[in-house]
């Protein structure tokens, strides 16, 4: 079965054409480490929450939105291989990240249920 890294992450409003831009930049580096899909989402209804809620998890800033975004990979040999050999790739290395890395969230998920 696949594997999914998942992402969260806090982005200025005015960052979100970068933001884009950097995800189709980033996508071929991770399809040369074996990722099948990248999917980017824009948080439209993202309500605030009491107790837990996406814009607690991130801190949510005034004039920021939340973004939620997966990689699918065919197994997690192939993520693991994308973020150790990262660090020193030039094509991940040049970069643009238009958001607070320090308010992102990211974690490796097996899937247990997939309905089509």
């Amino acid at each position: 079965m696949t594997y999914i890294t998942g992402f969260l992450t806090p982005v200025k409003t005015e960052n979100k054409d970068r933001y884009i831009e950097s995800a189709r930049k980033a996508w071929p580096a991770f399809q040369k480490y074996g990722a099948l899909e990248h999917v980017e989402c824009w948080g439209e209804d993202v309500p605030d929450g009491t107790h837990t809620s996406f814009p607690m998890a991130v801190k949510l800033e005034e004039g920021e939105v939340v973004v939620f975004a997966w990689l699918r990979w065919p197994d997690r040999a192939a993520a693991d291989k994308c973020w150790e050999q990262m660090q020193n790739d030039p094509a991940f290395s040049d970069m643009d990240m238009p958001f607070d890395g320090k308010r992102m969230m990211w974690g490796g998920f097996a899937p247990i249920f997939e309905g089509r």
